[in-house]
């Protein structure tokens, strides 16, 4: 699983990644993680609103920083 954490730098984007981490290390999940700040590949990927992530190359998130539980249900199938 490849999750990438959108966002250009600003503290939700730093939270979401640090979140998104945690999540999978306390899950034991297999994931490659990549930090995302370049504008022009977060607006590739569809996104106008940071933070996003995707997993897989498919967004699930966008616009918000979620509680730790709305992102395990995101993570964890």
């Amino acid at each position: 699983m490849k999750i990438e954490v959108l966002g250009t730098g600003c503290p939700k984007c730093k939270k979401l990644a640090e979140l998104v981490e945690k999540v999978c290390s306390e899950n034991s999940i297999d994931c490659e993680i990549e930090k995302v700040t370049d504008i022009s590949k977060i607006m590739s990927a569809g996104v106008m609103m940071t933070p996003a992530m995707t997993i897989d190359g498919v967004v699930v998130l966008s616009g918000k920083l979620p509680s730790p539980d709305e992102l395990k249900k995101l993570i964890v199938k």
